[in-house]
C-alpha cells in the first residue's frame, strides 16, 4: 500500500510539471501495463482493480495538490537540480523498458516507430517553450465544453509514456488557469470561502470529467495497441522515455549555470535513477 502510494506521488508529481511525462513514471516503476488493465477491466475486476488503483490515485492526488507550491519553490530556486532528478527519474526506467524488446529481431517498423515517436517529444518540447493566451474559463456552455475537451486531451497525454499532458494544457493555454483553480480550490475550502470555492469548482469540475473521460478511452487505445503489436509498442515508449530527459533540458533555466550546480545536479540525477529502481516492480 505505502509502496503504491509513493508511486501515486512520484506520478501525480511528473504530470503537473512541463516536459515531464506521467506516463513515463509509471513505465520507470514497473505498472504501466497493470495500471492500463486495471483501468479496462474496472467493471469485470472491481474489487482487485480498485485495490490496486486507489493507493496510486490517492498519491496522484496528494501531489498534485500539495507538491504544486513545493515544486514552484524548487524550481524557481533550483531549476537545475530539479529537472537533473526528474531525468534521473525518466533514465532509470530504460533498462527496465529495454528488457522487453532485448533478443528480439529489429525490423524496420520498429525502428520508425521510435524515431517518430521521440521526434514528437522533441518537438512538443520546442512547441511548450511559451503558454498560449490566457484562457477563458468564465463559466458558460461553450467554455465548459471546452474544459471537457481539455481535460480529455490533457488526461490522453498524461497516460501515454514520454507525452507530457503538463506541456500539452501550456500548449493549449490552460496550464497556469488550471494550477492557479487548484491552489484557489484548496485555499478556499481550507478557510470556507464558499464564493471562490463555487467558483473553482466550475472550473475544475467539467475539466476532472473530461479528465476521467480521456483515462479510460486512451487506456482502451492503448490496451489494443498491446494487444496487436507489444514490441512495436515499447520501441515506441523507447522513443519516448530517451526523448524526455532531452525534452527537458531543453526547457531547464540554465542561467543558474555553475560547478556547484552540476555536481549537485549529478547527486540529484542519481537520487532519482535510485528511486526509479527501488519503486520499481520487476
Amino acid at each position: 500500500m505505502l509502496k503504491k502510494l509513493l508511486q501515486g506521488l512520484v506520478i501525480g508529481i511528473a504530470n503537473i510539471i512541463p516536459g515531464v511525462s506521467g506516463g513515463t513514471m509509471m513505465v520507470a516503476m514497473g505498472i504501466y501495463d497493470k495500471l492500463i488493465h486495471a483501468i479496462t477491466h474496472l467493471r469485470k475486476e472491481f474489487k482487485e482493480s480498485v485495490r490496486f488503483m486507489f493507493p496510486i490515485f490517492v498519491g496522484i492526488a496528494v501531489a498534485i495538490i500539495v507538491a504544486a507550491r513545493i515544486l514552484e519553490f524548487c524550481f524557481a530556486m533550483f531549476p537545475i537540480q530539479t529537472n537533473l532528478l526528474f531525468c534521473g527519474l525518466i533514465a532509470g526506467s530504460v533498462p527496465f523498458i529495454f528488457t522487453h524488446v532485448k533478443g528480439k529481431a529489429v525490423k524496420p517498423g520498429m525502428i520508425a516507430a521510435f524515431l517518430v515517436f521521440f521526434l514528437i517529444v522533441i518537438a512538443m518540447a520546442l512547441m511548450g517553450e511559451t503558454e498560449g493566451a490566457a484562457a477563458d474559463v468564465s463559466f458558460s456552455l461553450l467554455n465548459v465544453i471546452k474544459l471537457l475537451a481539455v481535460g480529455i486531451i490533457a488526461a490522453a497525454t498524461m497516460v501515454v509514456p514520454g507525452v507530457s499532458g503538463s506541456m500539452m494544457l501550456m500548449v493549449l493555454g490552460y496550464y497556469n488557469t488550471i494550477l492557479e483553480s487548484i491552489n484557489d480550490f484548496v485555499e478556499a475550502a481550507l478557510s470556507l470561502d464558499m464564493p471562490v470555492l463555487i467558483e473553482n469548482l466550475l472550473i475544475l469540475v467539467p475539466f476532472g470529467i473530461g479528465v476521467v473521460i480521456g483515462i479510460f478511452l486512451i487506456a482502451k487505445i492503448i490496451e489494443f495497441i498491446f494487444q496487436r503489436a507489444e514490441t512495436h509498442a515499447y520501441w515506441a515508449i523507447l522513443g519516448l522515455i530517451l526523448a524526455s530527459p532531452i525534452a527537458i533540458l531543453l526547457k531547464t533555466d540554465w542561467s543558474g549555470f555553475s560547478v556547484v550546480a552540476i555536481i549537485t545536479g549529478a547527486v540529484t540525477f542519481a537520487i532519482g535513477w535510485f528511486i526509479a529502481s527501488k519503486l520499481g516492480d520487476e
